[in-house]
């Protein structure tokens, strides 16, 4: 059974961010940029809908790419995406569909592991995130995930801040999907340096 993502399920998503996620004003970003927006992803990947539209709409990404055993990504911003894509997938006929974490170092204390769950050396997986900008965040699961022997098959963000994430990724060969952008929230992106 295909996973459907339509207008209706993208439209309550922009809402929900717009509502809930979005703040205007002047914020300081991790790269120590200054932006006139911030977006919260978790005050709406951590909400009962929000989850389930994420979900679905990461499911749909990855529908179209057979062979993808497993999710997951860089802990938090991908920890609330993961758990609501792994409650959908049995529901799209993608029960066999596995999660893991990415630490942002690795435990420093039992087995030491970077990345916890039960991934596969050698799995094809897929990254996701809630915030693209650059995608530091992300590339630092690729990195992880292909120590282990692992394929990327695509990188996948709720919202795209459009700051260079896509070029990043395609430097690296690797596909990027997003299932909105900051436009779709009447937000114009910050200017590249």
């Amino acid at each position: 059974m295909a996973v459907e993502w339509n207008d209706e399920h993208r439209d309550a998503l922009v809402e929900l961010l717009k509502r809930d996620s979005l703040r205007l004003g002047q914020f300081t970003l991790a790269s120590g940029r200054s932006s006139h927006y911030y977006i919260d992803g978790r005050k709406v990947t951590l909400s009962a809908e929000g989850a389930r539209l994420i979900g679905r709409g990461m499911l749909s990404v990855l529908w179209g790419r057979p062979g993808i055993a497993a999710v997951g990504g860089l802990t938090m911003g991908a920890d609330p995406i993961v758990g609501a894509s792994l409650a959908l997938a049995t529901g799209f006929g993608m029960g066999a569909l596995k999660g893991f974490l990415v630490r942002k170092q690795a435990k420093g204390h039992g087995t030491g592991n970077l990345v916890e769950g039960p991934l596969e050396p050698g799995s094809t997986v897929a990254i996701v995130d809630d915030v693209a900008t650059t995608g530091g965040s992300s590339l630092q699961a690729v990195d992880a995930v292909e120590a282990m022997g692992c394929k990327v098959a695509v990188v996948v963000a709720v919202l795209d801040r459009l700051e260079g994430a896509e070029e990043t990724f395609a430097a690296r060969g690797l596909a990027f999907k997003s299932l909105l952008t900051i436009r779709d929230l009447g937000v114009e992106p910050l200017a590249r340096d």
